[in-house]
């Protein structure tokens, strides 16, 4: 038995039960970085906890992989690979561009996924049948725009400081051919790219959990996301995503340089 569109929508609802509540409130955030700065709030543990119960009642033979509980039959056939607050910096400064990823992928391959910003009611999904939008703008089927290369392209990464000393020059060489470039929306750049307003989103350091959800979004809206060195994304690590083959093309040339 394999998930459907509503199953992700009960999922993504009881996650929202416990991150709504807990936004521009005032929490507590815990620190999981020695030396560094990499929060974790009650709300990430919450919300994951609250989408892998549903799972576990669902599809107990299923494999669970999210960020703040222990992983789960890693390898089996089906894997749900879950990050509850994708975004936290963004959550605990109030800044509505977090949001609650669920993927599902079957041997290795992200086939499904759902990214959910409860804030502003948005909802990206994807399925084999195309990748969808709900929210204040209504119900619609949503596609990458046709982009002819770099020149003419709008440019996301979450911030600059995410690149290895190795890697600046690279990212650098990419930004200066754009035509604009923004920073710090971490998962919802990806969506903007799906929906047609973003052409390109390069970043670094991903785990699976911050891309597997994105991945069918992406690819089932025409668009293409791979790794620095053109392989497949699941496993995170270096990430670029264009919505034309053409920008990909030219920005990974550059990566790759």
């Amino acid at each position: 038995m394999h998930p459907d569109k509503a199953f992700f929508d009960d999922l993504a609802a009881a996650a929202r039960a416990e991150t709504l509540p807990r936004f521009r409130v005032g929490i507590d955030v815990v620190n999981k970085l020695e030396g560094g700065f990499d929060p974790v709030t009650e709300g990430d543990r919450a919300a994951e906890q609250a989408i892998r119960s549903l799972i576990e009642a669902r599809f107990p033979e299923h494999g669970i992989l999210g960020e703040e509980h222990e992983n789960v039959g890693l390898n089996r056939d089906c894997l749900w690979v879950i990050d509850p607050i994708d975004g936290t910096r963004a959550f605990i400064s109030g800044l509505p561009t977090w949001g609650t990823l669920i993927g599902f992928q079957e041997h290795g391959r992200a086939v499904m996924g759902m990214m959910d910003q409860p804030f502003t009611g948005e909802r990206y999904f994807a399925d084999a049948t195309g990748s969808f939008y709900s929210g204040p703008d209504g119900q619609k089927r949503i596609s990458t725009r046709a982009c002819a290369g770099l020149s003419e392209a709008i440019f996301y990464t979450t911030s600059p400081d995410i690149f290895a000393e190795d890697e600046k020059p690279r990212f650098a060489a990419v930004r200066d051919r754009v035509r604009l470039m923004r920073y710090g929306v971490d998962c919802y750049a990806y969506a903007l790219l799906a929906a047609g307003y973003v052409d390109l989103v390069i970043e670094s350091g991903l785990k699976p959990y911050d891309i597997a959800a994105l991945i069918p979004i992406i690819e089932q809206a025409g668009g293409i996301v791979t790794t620095w060195d053109g392989g497949r994304p699941e496993g995170g690590g270096q990430i670029i995503a264009a919505g034309s083959r053409a920008v990909h093309e030219e920005a990974l040339a550059l990566l790759q340089a």
